[in-house]
């Protein structure tokens, strides 16, 4: 039996021999990209200290198992390219030569980026496969705050804030297995795009403020997006489009947007449940022909009553965020298959649901409907839909004619 120091000996050195990965410590160099070229093929930790950090060029991750950690948001790298550059690209070093090429597990943590509108991406990613973002500051780039291009396996952002980028705040090509959670999100166009992509799981974030759209999601399936806050964009809070099926939205407070809550433009096999729709000016859920099998289950669709026959905001306002409104659920011509049911509808400037054509498989049972159609003309049905053979409309509560 060996002595337990020279298995200790043995472990140290086998140790050694097996990994030559690395601390690198950016303040010993003369300048960052000097820090990150000095990590080995191996990987390693790269340390950021405070301090602001003012670059021309992209900064380049070349390794793999390799983490960046600043000093949370004292570690401020300031982008001055005006030629819409990225300030940091993550790609492998002989991807243009080797199209199969990737790294895995590229880490970055607990630091500010800031651009200008002439700067590119906050952080462009290509073919790194289980990337993990975290508590990273991304504000005023000209491109997008988070771009990710065919980080197929398992891309993570977690807790970070997207700020004021003129693009998106994250945009998504080509990734599988992806979680998108707790983060912020504030100003940008839009908040997130994930197209031609797999298996989005996006929760718990809060989006506020966009000038054009929400969530954007294209040619994706297997997705859920739950639990988010998204809060007064200039056009709609979430859009599937595109191909999409498999996907639930469910739990979303979907608050205070110009155009409307969900727009279902071109999915299929879709769950919209328990979600909260409350001033959304056109409609709070539209059914675009392209989209059959749906079902939209346990929602509340509302205006700003508080209560004692009173609403929160005022009817007429110097602008249209400053009105009340409530909007219920547009089914456009020819849609084949969806089921409406045990939904509350309140407060609505609109009829509760509308069709504006034939539709066939249709389904609307079990919906409280009270204070409606407060813009239509009175008397109009609440439910204004087609009659016909595959249409079912029964057991909603509305009142007495």
């Amino acid at each position: 039996m060996k002595p337990l120091s020279l298995l200790a000996a043995i472990a140290f050195h086998t140790l050694a021999a097996v990994s030559s990965a690395t601390t690198v410590d950016a303040s010993k160099f003369a300048n960052l990209q000097a820090a990150l070229d000095a990590v080995p093929e191996a990987g390693g930790l790269v340390t950021l200290p405070p301090g602001l950090y003012e670059i021309t060029e992209p900064l380049r991750v070349k390794t793999g198992d390799t983490r960046i950690v600043g000093s949370g948001a004292a570690t401020h790298i300031q982008n001055k390219n005006e030629q819409g550059a990225p300030a940091f690209i993550l790609r492998p070093a002989n991807l243009d030569e080797d199209k199969k090429a990737r790294l895995w597990r590229v880490q970055m943590a607990d630091l500010r980026i800031s651009g200008s509108e002439k700067s590119g991406d906050g952080i462009f990613a290509e073919c790194i496969q289980e990337i993990y973002l975290e508590g990273v500051s991304i504000d005023h780039h000209g491109g997008h705050g988070i771009h990710l291009k065919s980080c197929f396996e398992d891309p993570r952002i977690a807790d970070c804030i997207l700020t004021y980028n003129k693009k998106c705040g994250i945009e998504i090509f080509d990734c599988h297995d992806i979680v998108v959670n707790a983060n912020h999100f504030e100003e940008n166009q839009d908040a997130l795009h994930c197209a031609d992509s797999f298996n989005l799981c996006m929760n718990g974030n809060n989006i506020d403020d966009h000038l054009g759209n929400g969530i954007i999601i294209e040619n994706t399936y297997g997705s859920v997006v739950s639990g988010n806050m998204i809060e007064e964009c200039n056009g709609t809070a979430l859009i599937l489009d595109r191909d999409c099926y498999g996907i639930t939205l469910s739990a979303n407070v979907i608050a205070h947007h110009l155009e409307g809550g969900i727009d279902l433009r071109d999915a299929c096999g879709c769950t919209l449940s328990a979600n909260t729709f409350t001033i959304a000016h056109r409609f709070s859920v539209r059914v675009a022909a392209a989209s059959e099998r749906n079902t939209i289950s346990g929602n509340t669709f509302c205006n700003t009553y508080i209560g004692a026959g009173q609403d929160k905001r005022p009817a007429e306002a110097k602008t249209p965020m400053g009105t009340d409104e409530g909007t219920g659920i547009q089914i456009e011509n020819e849609v084949n298959g969806l089921s409406i049911n045990g939904n509350t509808f309140s407060g609505l400037s609109t009829e509760a649901v509308w069709a504006e054509g034939e539709v066939k498989n249709l389904l609307v049972t079990s919906n409280l409907c009270m204070d409606c159609g407060r813009k239509i003309a009175k008397g109009k049905p609440w439910l204004r839909l087609p009659d016909g053979a595959s249409v079912l409309i029964k057991d909603n509560l509305l009142p007495s004619p």
